[in-house]
């Protein structure tokens, strides 16, 4: 497991790479909130958004999310502890005024990059205009 990227994954580089490329300015790997433990790929912080780039294998897509026979045991427990603490970090942002997008890997990348900067550039009219810069 050692060759398994925890960061930097081909489908987040792309997501990425969409989203500068469209003019959107992010913090990648980076905590939302410092006393929350769970770093998000990418973090748009004055928009309060934090996207998740999750593997099929590892967030246990319904897809194309597969269990392994050799060592199943493990893996189902491994995986379930994935799926939770997946939804632990989602509801803890979401109490601390987070909104949280996760994309699967196998999900059009670029599709995804232009929901995003629609839901941005929605938050941003939002704002209330004392709130502007």
């Amino acid at each position: 497991m050692v060759g398994n990227r925890g960061a930097d994954t081909k489908p987040e580089r792309a997501l990425r790479s969409a989203l500068h490329g469209g003019g959107l300015r992010f913090f990648k790997n980076r905590r939302p909130e410092p006393e929350i433990a769970c770093r998000a790929d990418i973090v748009f912080p004055t928009a309060r958004l934090a996207v998740f780039v999750d593997g099929c294998f590892w967030h246990r897509c319904p897809i194309h999310g597969v269990s392994p026979r050799a060592n199943s045991e493990y893996w189902r427990a491994k995986l379930d502890r994935n799926v939770a603490r997946d939804l632990r970090n989602d509801s803890a942002l979401s109490a601390a005024g987070w909104e949280v997008v996760r994309v699967w890997e196998h999900e059009d990348l670029e599709q995804s990059a232009r929901s995003i900067a629609t839901l941005i550039r929605e938050k941003r009219q939002a704002k209330p205009a004392s709130q502007k810069r």
